[in-house]
């Protein structure tokens, strides 16, 4: 399709997290290396280079082995993470994008229309940050205002009338808490779009890309199957604003991270989610393909979990999974 950050290079790693500083270290005197052999005719420095790289890769495989849920967030949040735009690109084809909320604006925020997802047409929809200074300032960082939320509500009316699943790709901090959205009703657009989450007869699936931020992330993803990806997070606020409300100082982030029980592997353990994607070695940045691939492969098993179900069967299945969240364990 169009030509997006989507096409980079899967090893190709511009930027490097606080905790990967010795590993950029290493890349970086190995890349060294060969752009001077490429500059000085006859000069061999292959064995040197690749012994770089081995030191590189235990490395990698020893700083992603046990990551803390800060570190985490931080992988959820990496500039070079893919996308709302990059997976619709990688994931479906015959993709038509509709805008607007018939009511008051186009958000950029939020992505939708309809497409194909492995020869069975759909409805997606999803958060979209942007990947550079200018997409990222249009798109308002993921953040979507009210007409974002309705925009999804009038996606989701279609998919209901015509009977297509909707697949929904959830990376936002929030929603945007700025005046001009208060004053036309963001409160009011989230809880109707998560309304319309519960009512629609048709397959839901979602799948939380990097960060699920608050009721921002649930408007989107009250589904009848949530899958997280294996380094993304989904709480009700930023560990940052957890931090400044307890302990009066953002700089306790990494406490709150830990106390909130944000991680992938936290939730499919408290059954607020349903399955986990395995992401590559490094996280999803490091090779695209293979982390597409996997998305691919979740919601292709999600939506078969599904087939058969009547609209009511639905509805019900939706509903009771968000109306028993948190109940297990009570009885005792």
């Amino acid at each position: 399709m169009s030509d997006t950050s989507a096409d980079r290079p899967s090893n190709e790693v511009s930027s490097y997290l606080d905790f990967e500083k010795p590993l950029a270290e290493i890349e970086g005197k190995a890349r060294e290396l060969r752009a001077m052999a490429q500059q000085t005719e006859g000069m061999d420095i292959e064995s040197e280079a690749a012994a770089l790289d081995s030191k590189a890769s235990a490395m990698l495989k020893d700083l992603y082995k046990s990551l803390t849920p800060w570190r985490k967030c931080q992988v959820a949040r990496h500039p070079n993470r893919p996308h709302c735009k990059d997976y619709i690109d990688a994931l479906f084809n015959e993709y038509t994008p509709l805008s607007g909320d018939r009511n008051f604006a186009e958000d950029q925020a939020v992505l939708g229309g309809l497409a194909r997802f492995e020869d069975r047409p759909v409805v997606v929809i999803g958060h979209e940050k942007g990947n550079d200074t200018k997409s990222r300032i249009e798109r308002n960082f993921g953040m979507a205002r009210p007409e974002g939320y309705r925009k999804a509500i009038r996606l989701m009316d279609l998919a209901d009338r015509f009977r297509l699943p909707v697949i929904t790709l959830v990376d936002t901090p929030g929603a945007y808490p700025g005046k001009g959205a208060e004053e036309r009703g963001q409160s009011e657009a989230i809880a109707r779009s998560t309304e319309k989450c519960l009512q629609i007869g048709v397959p839901m699936v979602s799948v939380v890309i990097g960060e699920g931020g608050s009721g921002g992330a649930v408007a989107f993803a009250t589904a009848n199957r949530v899958a997280m990806l294996e380094h993304s997070v989904y709480s009700v606020i930023t560990p940052e604003g957890c931090a400044s409300i307890l302990w009066k100082d953002s700089e306790k982030m990494r406490e709150a991270a830990e106390a909130m029980r944000l991680t992938a592997q936290d939730l499919k353990e408290l059954g607020v989610i349903d399955r986990i994607v395995p992401e590559p070695l490094g996280g999803a940045h490091r090779n695209r393909a293979t982390a597409f691939d996997g998305v691919r492969q979740e919601i292709l098993a999600m939506l078969t979990e599904m087939d058969g179900q009547t609209p009511a069967d639905l509805v019900k299945d939706r509903r009771g999974k968000f109306l028993n969240m948190g109940s297990k364990g009570l009885a005792a």
